[in-house]
Parts: C-alpha cells; structure tokens; sequence
C-alpha cells in the first residue's frame, strides 16, 4: 500500500510540473498572473497529499475530505487540457497568418483554454452527484419468463460515500421493484469499522429473490473476509465461486459468483468458474464477475456476464488507459455466440468526486425469453 502511495504522489506531482512548465509558462499573461498559478497548483498537490493522507484516516469529517479530494481531478483535467494546449499552439504557430493577428489569437485561446478547464472542473463535479438509470433489455435463450435485475456496483463506500448517499441509493432501487439486486464489487473502499454505518442501510433493499454480492479488488485491501462476514450479515449472500438458482423451478435461471482475479495474484480468495458453475445444466446462466477481463477465462457456456470496475474511465480520456487492460469498458457487448456482457460504470466514483464522459449509474436490466 506504501509503495502504490508513493508511486500515485510521483505521478500527481510529474503531472503538476508538466502543466507549469508545458501550460502555465507558455500562457500570454503577465509573471504575476503566473505566479499565481503556479502557487495554485502548489497548493492543489498539497492537497493530493492530504487526500492520501485522508483515505487511511477515515475520521477525517466529510467536508475535509471533499477539499481534499478535488485536487486530483483537477490535475488530471489540466493534465488532459496541457496535451490539448500544446497540440493547438503547434498548430497555430504553423500558420500563415500575420504575427499581430497570430497574437490576438493566442492571447484569446489563452483565455478560453482557462476558462474551458474551469468549466470542465465544475462539470466534472457536477455529474459525479448525479446517478442515472441505465435500462437494459437483455435476451436470454431458453429463459421461460422475464425476470429484473438491478445492478450496482464500485459504491466504494468510504470518505464521501457515506450513510446517506447508501439511504438514497437504497430507496431509489426499492422504487424500482426488481426481482433481484445484484453488487457486482467494489463494495467497500475502507476498514469495515468506518463502513458499518453505510453497510447497515443495505438492509432495506427489497426485492422478490434478495441482494447478492461479490468482491471486488478493494475489498481485499481493507480485509476481504471482514467484509464477506459482515455483508451476510445484512440479509445479503456473498457468492463465494457458487451459485443459487433464482425464480420458479424449471422457469428461472442460475445465479454465479466468483472472487476477482486480483485473488490469484495474493494467492487467496482465488476465483473457481468451474466450482462457481457446478450444477448449472439445463438453464440459463448469469455470471457476476467484477473484472470484465475475466470473460476471457471462460471455457465454459454463459448466458450473461454482470461486471463493473472499469467505471467507464470515470474522467475521459482516461478510459483509453482503461480498454489497455480491460476488453469492455462499458454498456452491452455480445462477446460471442452463446455470451453476452454487461459493464456498469459504477454507482459511485474513486477517488475525486468528479465524472466525465462517464455517469455514475444504477442499471436495471430485464432479462427477456428469446423467441
């Protein structure tokens, strides 16, 4: 954990000193004004700092660690700015337009690439506190009768996600009357004494067939047995590389669960298909797999996967980083003949409490019999 903090505050500070020397310096404004600037972004990774600092001291009140967490999408957004600054002024200065039109130019681009990293920020904000319904129909071969799913998935309850944001997600769902809930990981993003708070609203989730829950790769950061134990508790099934059969006999269909791969990398809570699957001829299955890249290790038939943690790049364009490691990045994607996924982009968000060009979402899928 040290060692992924002092690489993420490596990277923080690269970024700031590329945007001062690469986007501030080059600014047609006067030293003064730049100066100012650059104090800003001293300050603001400063502040990345403190949000580290946070995220392992939970008891820091809220209002602190949104302060504090605002900082790193602000550089990843001025980063992102800095790339496009460089490029256009390259252009421009290949121009042939005269030097005194050429500098009114500048001078205005100047302006308008503070004014647009600005409005970008806000926007950023602004969507991250706005979760939308995603609906999704999904046919399902040899399935007898409709059934309704709704998914959530990466809450990482902790810091701002707190006991209100679960109360409001909560009733949101219930509204919705599905069949069954299903979190898809990414549950908890803290130690399980700060989270209980949050957890105990999942009680309240109501639906037909009940609330079940996989793992994610933060839970094994903060004691994934603590959280498995906990959230079963809370009239929730952890699905452990098992499965249950949801619905009617003979009219419903399998429900599968299995630990991340980040399991075979610390060689415990390892993810079993071939034990998550045991016994599940003769109807369709759902597979709920918090890493789209899990697809791959399928050898065996699956109707539809449910995963998450991609949240769709959360801040374009960095969901060009994420296709690197990840074949889906979000929505519906027919993988093959007999396999269909489904990526949520995440209920809630990591890190600084801003979105772009990626919604936080709750997705309420129906699964439709295929004629």
């Amino acid at each position: 954990m040290k060692f992924f903090v002092l690489i993420f505050l490596g990277v923080m500070t690269l970024f700031t000193l590329l945007i001062s020397r690469r986007f501030v310096r080059k600014l047609h404004f006067n030293d003064t004004v730049k100066l100012y600037i650059n104090i800003f972004l001293a300050i603001n990774l400063l502040g990345v700092i403190g949000y580290m600092y946070a995220r392992y001291n939970p008891t820091i009140p809220n209002w602190a660690y949104f302060l504090l967490s605002i900082p790193i999408g602000i550089i990843f957004l001025l980063f992102i700015a800095t790339i496009i600054y460089e490029i256009a002024s390259r252009i421009l200065d290949k121009t042939t337009i005269n030097s005194q039109r050429r500098e009114f130019f500048k001078k205005t681009f100047d302006i308008g690439s503070i004014l647009a990293a600005t409005s970008l920020n806000a926007k950023a904000m602004y969507n991250a506190k706005h979760i939308e319904l995603e609906k999704v129909d999904v046919f399902i071969k040899d399935l007898k009768k409709p059934y309704s799913i709704v998914q959530l998935s990466d809450i990482h309850i902790g810091g701002l996600i707190d006991q209100e944001f679960i109360k409001n997600l909560v009733q949101r769902v219930n509204g919705l009357n599905p069949d069954i809930v299903v979190i898809t990981g990414d549950l908890v993003d803290t130690s399980i004494k700060y989270a209980k708070d949050a957890l105990d609203e999942l009680k309240n989730l109501k639906s037909t067939y009940g609330t079940y829950f996989i793992v994610g790769n933060h839970e094994y950061f903060h004691g994934v047995e603590s959280i498995i134990k906990y959230v079963n508790k809370l009239n929730i099934k952890t699905l452990e590389n098992e499965n249950v059969y949801i619905g009617e006999k003979a009219e419903g269909f399998y429900l599968a669960g299995i630990y991340d791969v980040i399991g075979n990398r610390i060689n415990a809570f390892k993810p079993d298909i071939k034990k998550a699957l045991e016994e599940t001829s003769n109807s369709p299955i759902v597979l709920l797999a918090h890493q789209p890249r899990f697809i791959n290790e399928l050898n065996q038939k699956v109707d539809l996967v449910l995963s998450g943690h991609t949240h769709g790049g959360q801040i374009a364009p960095f969901n060009l980083l994420v296709k690197l490691q990840q074949p889906y990045i979000k929505g519906l994607h027919q993988h093959n003949e007999d396999t269909q996924i489904y990526v949520n982009k995440g209920t809630g968000f990591w890190g600084p409490p801003m979105r772009l060009g990626a919604s936080s979402e709750i997705t309420n899928i129906k699964l439709i019999p295929k004629s």
